[in-house]
């Protein structure tokens, strides 16, 4: 893909990195090619990245190798950059509220403490 870059994905600590080291290969390069995609695309498919209903602007990437379903919970910053939360593995047809739940209190922690950095 060329470097026409739309959008930034960033990680924010360690919450995704840890999700993306424990799947397997084949799975590790669908999630890049699918963050590719949301880097680069002007207006992506809801296939690949949709908004949650009822939650505070967290988003969903939507990844799926075979039969296997992956999410990655992500929320935007200032519009172009996207922030990766945490991932898990889909094995049911409802999101686990828990895995909500924890991508909200990442999201709130790192505005937490943007604000901090931006109060300085």
């Amino acid at each position: 893909m060329n470097n026409n870059k739309v959008r930034t994905v960033i990680t924010y600590k360690s919450y995704f990195e840890e999700f993306f080291i424990k799947q397997k290969s084949k799975v590790q390069d669908k999630i890049i090619w699918t963050l590719d995609l949301i880097e680069e695309l002007p207006r992506v498919p809801e296939t690949y990245l949709k908004h949650l209903e009822d939650t505070d602007g967290l988003y969903e990437i939507r990844v799926k190798l075979g039969s296997d379903i992956y999410r990655i919970f992500s929320f935007f910053d200032e519009g172009k950059l996207v922030v990766l939360a945490n991932g898990f593995q889909k094995k049911t047809q409802k999101t686990p509220k828990q895995e909500i739940e924890k991508a909200l209190k990442i999201k709130k922690e790192y505005e937490f403490e943007n604000s901090i950095r931006e109060n300085k």
